[in-house]
């Protein structure tokens, strides 16, 4: 059951962000179009800032969803009850808080927002992101029981259509009245629709849980959640500063016009991040049941293969990445919207080591591992800062994402060999650092061949050229893959999963 509910949920993840990217790519031409390069620095810039605004949220809703899989699976209603309307309150108090330090920071955005132009208030556009915020906080509790039941796919799928019918809406809209404040409000309305399909669909398939009346939540265990949210706010802090300062950075030292450029790049990367993201999440639930087993040995031997399964994606889309992101520039919006060669490796690097955070942290996620290595993203955010407003002056953009590159292996480096390898499987570090300082040589080696390669044989065509380069690309790693792993047991783990891909679709779907 939970290789088939893991499978539905990824195949689901996975089509959603296909569609997802596919939605993006089409709506930002358009929006390039229509507003220019300016209005998509401002979405970009404040995108960002609102995302940081998340750290209000603490991390308490992982850590009430890590507490719910024990009560789900031995179908403990009274204590789901608990949990979900514990988390109800806390969702309330967390989304009016985002609104209130949202406003707060209004009188600092002249300093944050440099070199523009464009006619609209900043302050009326920076307050309809926020607005769309708040109303995302106000039914997430609901979504909760899903997660815990492994039915991320019915969260996905009413996403699907809020992506569609929202783009459809603004960009009618956007392409007869050329108004961005309309274009805010659109998404602010069809964000209320998603919020009411989830809250509904919740209620029906689990109307025992949301029924009035529930006992008050046991000290023991909010007594967790509180331990386990106090460390998980310091790992919010972490990701939003490191993932949302890139574009302040830019913005305050290149100009909202270079957030533009970026933000064309970085739809790409936060496709592929998402893509990541919802594949490995798919599996957090089936991972915390597998943790809760005695065997360790099978703990570890799922740990690598799943390891291994995403050190091949990260190559995969960090060398396409590398060879494809050019020449697709050039055909989606112009060649006047490219990047430097430098900033390209660099984001191309930032892509992988990112990537490759993500079976440590669906162990760690699914293992309640929050408290433990608290003060590592405080480490990480002020390392990102500091070296990304150093290097911007030396290496101008591309030094951005070289602090941001540096943040991420303290992780690599310190804080998944201490905090989760060796909590989880009780083994040895020194077998972790063989993997991924095995996996970071071969990743490079295939960058480099796959670079020279590409650099050498040119086409006058986009076209083809993109056809080529993602073809060397997948031929590379592929091969450079199979030369070094084809005997290992999790290469062979990966073989029999394809071979038998077909079979659990019949399955998934009777």
């Amino acid at each position: 059951m939970r290789t088939k509910n893991s499978i539905r949920n990824a195949i689901v993840s996975v089509i959603m962000v296909i569609l997802t990217s596919l939605i993006g790519l089409i709506s930002q031409k358009i929006f390039i179009t229509i507003l220019g390069t300016e209005y998509l620095g401002i979405t970009g810039l404040f995108t960002n800032i609102i995302s940081m605004l998340g750290i209000v949220e603490l991390g308490i809703g992982p850590a009430i969803i890590y507490n719910l899989y024990r009560p789900v699976k031995e179908n403990d209603i009274n204590k789901i009850k608990s949990l979900v309307f514990f988390y109800k309150k806390a969702y309330t108090i967390i989304a009016f808080l985002v609104l209130l330090i949202g406003l707060l920071l209004i009188p600092f955005l002249p300093f944050i927002v440099n070199n523009v132009t464009i006619s609209d208030n900043i302050i009326v556009i920076y307050i309809l992101f926020l607005v769309d915020t708040f109303a995302s906080y106000l039914i997430a509790y609901k979504q909760s029981i899903l997660y815990a039941n492994q039915e991320n796919y019915i969260v996905n799928i009413i996403h699907i259509f809020y992506l569609v019918i929202m783009n459809i809406l603004q960009l009618i809209f956007l392409y007869i009245t050329h108004n961005y404040y309309l274009y805010l409000i659109i998404k602010i309305m069809c964000r209320f629709g998603e919020n009411y399909a989830v809250a509904f669909i919740s209620k029906k398939k689990y109307p025992e849980i949301f029924v009035d009346g529930h006992e008050k939540l046991d000290k023991k265990t909010s007594k967790g959640i509180f331990k386990r949210t106090k460390g998980l706010v310091f790992h919010k802090l972490g990701n939003f500063v490191v993932d949302g300062s890139d574009s302040i950075i830019i913005s305050s030292f290149l100009g909202i016009k270079m957030v533009g450029l970026y933000t064309n790049y970085n739809l790409i990367i936060t496709a592929i991040n998402n893509l990541m993201t919802h594949i490995f999440s798919a599996i957090t639930a089936s991972v915390g049941n597998l943790l809760i087993e005695p065997n360790k040995e099978k703990k570890y031997c799922v740990f690598e293969n799943i390891y291994f399964i995403n050190f091949w994606i990260s190559s995969i889309i960090s060398i396409a990445f590398l060879c494809v992101i050019q020449p697709f520039i050039v055909i989606w919006i112009g060649e006047e919207y490219l990047l430097s060669t430098m900033i390209i490796i660099t984001l191309s690097m930032s892509l992988y080591v990112r990537s490759m955070t993500k079976t440590m942290n669906t162990f760690k996620e699914a293992a309640g591992i929050f408290y433990e290595d608290r003060l590592v993203p405080v480490g990480q955010s002020i390392i990102n800062i500091v070296l990304s407003i150093i290097l911007v002056h030396y290496f101008g953009m591309a030094g951005v994402f070289m602090g941001t590159i540096i943040s991420y292996l303290l992780l690599h480096f310190y804080s998944y060999p201490k905090y989760v390898y060796k909590t989880i499987f009780s083994d040895s570090i020194l077998l972790y650092f063989i993997h991924f300082f095995k996996y970071l040589l071969l990743v490079i080696l295939m960058g480099v061949i796959s670079f020279i390669i590409i650099e050498y044989i040119n086409f006058n065509n986009s076209l083809i050229q993109i056809f080529f380069n993602g073809i060397i690309s997948l031929i590379i790693v592929n091969i450079v893959i199979f030369v070094f792993f084809h005997n290992s047991r999790e290469y062979k783990y990966c073989l029999h999963l394809l071979k038998n891909m077909l079979k659990k679709l019949k399955v998934v779907k009777s």
